[in-house]
């Protein structure tokens, strides 16, 4: 996955170290230059003078995050200037927060997410959907007052993630917009507790690192690939198991952090969030299941020949996640009784 030069491992190191100097910030302007280093290492992880879209990709995502920056660093100023006057706390909020949210690709400003996405390689993916996304919800969290705005943009992530992925034929934004309905999620959360929301994050990661090195190995990156190139029975089953993992579905363990979200949603009293939530990851659920129903069904003659296999050491990583998918949950509901 790495390449051998010592300049992308060196990259990779500023990016891990520059979401810590953010978080760990005790102003706002040390989060702003975290959030500065955090982007000026990973453009060059995503781009590739070999590869048009990648650096594309790489000129899009740099632009947008300039743009938020930007909103970021003038609220800072006008915080400091506006300091005595407290009506102006609400608008400061919503500044900081709607750059944050266009930092994560987060609806309504999701619209660059998708179109980057397509133009990465599994590995900047999976580093764009999970570690890019610490640093802006630390941050969101700093604001995070339960108002109004924000329910709406929770079920807007929701919403649009689900009925976003509907229509998609490119696993990778498929990928990006189950990226955006779980962005949903972690927000209410990180309304919750800062812990919950670490939590979920680590099984979304987890989830979705098993996803992406079998798309990686397996080389994919539409879905028809997924039933014309005829796959060993046991990639399908597990390519089963992470999908309605990833969707939430009860025995698996992708389920187990939303049942705890759901709970105290409903403790707190957000029925209607929480019944927008689940419906969306039903429709989320029908359009995995689609693709597993196309993997395990259609069979073509054409390429009887082509068989897909995996090295074995790879292979058998894979199926150990993959049952652990399946047996942690088992497990974690009796420690949870």
């Amino acid at each position: 996955m790495f390449s051998s030069n010592s300049s992308k491992m060196f990259f990779f190191f500023i990016l891990f170290n520059s979401t810590l100097i953010a978080i760990s910030s005790n102003s706002w302007l040390g989060c702003w230059i975290g959030l500065e280093i955090n982007l000026l290492s990973f453009i060059p992880l995503i781009s590739n003078s070999n590869n048009l879209l990648a650096t594309e990709a790489s000129l899009k995502y740099f632009l947008t995050q300039s743009i938020a920056s930007i909103n970021f660093l003038f609220t800072i100023l006008l915080k400091m200037i506006m300091l005595k006057n407290f009506e102006m706390i609400f608008f400061l909020s919503i500044m900081i927060n709607s750059s944050m949210l266009m930092k994560m690709g987060s609806a309504p400003f999701h619209f660059w997410f998708p179109n980057i996405v397509e133009g990465l390689n599994w590995l900047n993916n999976f580093i764009l959907m999970t570690w890019q996304k610490i640093t802006p919800m630390i941050i969101l969290s700093y604001y995070f007052n339960k108002n109004f705005i924000l329910f709406i943009i929770i079920m807007m992530n929701v919403i649009i993630g689900a009925l976003g992925g509907l229509n998609q034929t490119s696993l990778r934004k498929l990928m990006a917009f189950s990226s955006i309905n779980n962005l949903g999620w972690m927000m209410s959360a990180i309304m919750i507790t800062e812990n919950l929301w670490l939590f979920y994050l680590f099984f979304y990661s987890f989830m979705i690192s098993i996803m992406f090195f079998s798309f990686f190995m397996l080389n994919m990156f539409y879905i028809n690939q997924l039933f014309t190139n005829n796959l060993m029975p046991i990639i399908k089953i597990n390519l089963m198991i992470n999908f309605l993992s990833l969707g939430g579905l009860p025995p698996f363990i992708g389920f187990f952090p939303k049942w705890i979200i759901i709970n105290f949603l409903i403790l707190n009293q957000m029925y209607f969030l929480t019944f927008i939530m689940i419906m969306m990851s039903l429709i989320v659920l029908f359009f995995y299941i689609r693709i597993i129903y196309s993997i395990f069904m259609f069979n073509y003659l054409k390429i009887k020949w082509l068989k897909i296999f995996i090295k074995n050491n790879n292979f058998l990583l894979i199926n150990i996640l993959s049952f652990f998918s399946i047996s942690s949950m088992i497990i974690s509901t009796l420690f949870f009784f």
